[in-house]
């Protein structure tokens, strides 16, 4: 049997096309609501947000779109990415299980998040916008955007999650080296933030007040802003898929498949873009991997949420989607995943766990940081927090194998190093982190909030 440990593919096999995953659903989409109305909304609406490009992506039906040429170059700056087994993880557990790695921090900002911003600046750059806003709760997807907006000359303003701007000030000064403006959120520089601002001075911020900040300057802006998310909906999971789509190929370069594919789900965005490919797989090749999404305790929409319509954001601004949700004014505790910290989870996965096509667990910070270390100590690699989930799950996995004596091939995305997160690795070795479980009080309390949707039978 091969020893080999780090599967890697050349330039020529970087994706030619992005998956739809809208294209093979047996579940049909819930279609998106305006948050005034509550009716469906038109192309106009999105245009105040989005160009019309990212619009068609979102609601197209084509199983497969094709990554510009101009993207695919940037790209070529760090993809494809490799694929690594984890043979000294499997040692230190005594596993009979294969552990495999896809390994996405080796791009420019360190995570995943730039295979979602490169496309969106480059359609915004396209359609003659001049400037974008976005949120941020790690900085992953802040410094992603604040790269990509640099490559194709957009100003970026980006409201970071104030919890995160204090305990993150690299992640914060990256988005800085690539020339953007950066606010902790809530701040007094727009309405909404003014007004969380006056009835909660001290307010730690949330995914879902950031998002409502940047909105509210794009759809005040008169058209000289857009505004970019780095997850939750449908384009911005199919831009993720060139992640599943060389992890296929690297797992036919090891002569496996995986039994379990396995992503850290915040919003969506690097699950969906691992294991959408491997459920076309299942869904039209006959194949049976396991998809499991893995979230903290703290923030767990998939495990505690309602699957609901809700708002995308905390002002009631941003569309509205069916979604499993803690609610549009959940204010998440402070723990070292910020990445993690939103309400609701992307309506595609959302409708899959619903269905049982996907299978979703939470798992508590404590045991996630010591999953990390043990990583950390045998792969040389430190995972970001957020990425710390999936290899929890992934431990449990093969320590559930073990158990039961079974070879076992898992497969999870490394999202993301944790380079710049030191400050959360200091809180863990210093025995300063607790475990946290969203209480269910909260969460009843919250749905009572939920927007009164009636759709047709």
């Amino acid at each position: 049997m091969s020893d080999q440990t780090r599967y890697q593919l050349n330039e020529s096999d970087l994706p030619k096309f992005w998956y739809n995953i809208n294209a093979d659903s047996p579940v049909a989409p819930a279609p998106v609501l305006h948050p005034g109305t509550l009716e469906p909304v038109t192309p106009d609406f999105l245009s105040v947000l989005f160009p019309m490009e990212i619009i068609m992506q979102e609601i197209s039906a084509e199983r497969y779109i094709q990554i510009p040429d101009e993207v695919r170059e940037i790209y070529k700056l760090y993809r494809p990415t490799p694929l690594l087994r984890a043979r000294r993880l499997e040692k230190a557990l005594g596993t009979p299980a294969h552990i495999y790695y896809k390994y996405e921090g080796v791009s420019p900002s360190g995570s995943h998040k730039p295979n979602t911003a490169i496309a969106q600046a480059f359609y915004n750059k396209a359609a003659g916008t001049k400037a974008l806003t976005t949120e941020t709760g790690a900085g992953q997807w802040g410094s992603s955007l604040a790269f990509a907006c640099d490559v194709f000359d957009l100003d970026l303003e980006v409201y970071m999650v104030k919890v995160s701007y204090h305990q993150k000030p690299y992640r914060r000064n990256l988005m800085e080296v690539y020339g953007s403006k950066v606010y902790a959120s809530p701040t007094d520089r727009t309405d909404y933030g003014r007004s969380v601002l006056a009835e909660h001075p001290d307010s730690p911020g949330s995914l879902g007040i950031a998002i409502s900040e940047a909105v509210e300057v794009a759809a005040k802006s008169n058209g000289t802003k857009k505004y970019s998310l780095g997850s939750v909906l449908n384009h911005v999971l199919m831009h993720q898929t060139v992640i599943g789509e060389e992890a296929l190929k690297q797992m036919d370069m090891a002569d496996e498949y995986p039994d379990v594919v396995i992503g850290c789900a915040g919003g969506g965005s690097n699950f969906g873009g691992i294991a959408f490919p491997f459920l076309r797989e299942n869904l039209k090749n006959g194949k049976r991997a396991r998809l499991l999404a893995v979230e903290p305790t703290a923030s767990p929409s998939l495990t505690k949420g309602q699957y609901a319509f809700d708002y995308g954001d905390t002002a009631k601004m941003a569309p509205v989607v069916k979604m499993h949700t803690l609610g549009h004014d959940f204010v998440p505790a402070g723990i070292h995943a910020g990445g993690l910290r939103y309400h609701g989870m992307a309506p595609s996965v959302s409708a899959l766990v619903d269905a049982g096509y996907i299978d979703a667990v939470a798992v508590k910070q404590i045991p996630t940081f010591e999953a990390a270390i043990q990583f950390a100590r045998t792969e040389g690699i430190v995972p970001a927090p957020e990425s710390a989930h999936a290899i929890c799950a992934a431990v449990n996995e093969a320590l559930d194998a073990k158990a039961k004596g079974e070879k076992r091939v898992i497969l999870f995305n490394l999202s993301g190093h944790g380079n710049f997160d030191m400050t959360a690795y200091e809180a863990y070795l210093g025995g300063k982190l607790t475990d946290y479980e969203y209480p269910e009080e909260a969460i009843a309390e919250s749905m009572s909030k939920l927007p009164k949707v009636e759709m047709p039978a």
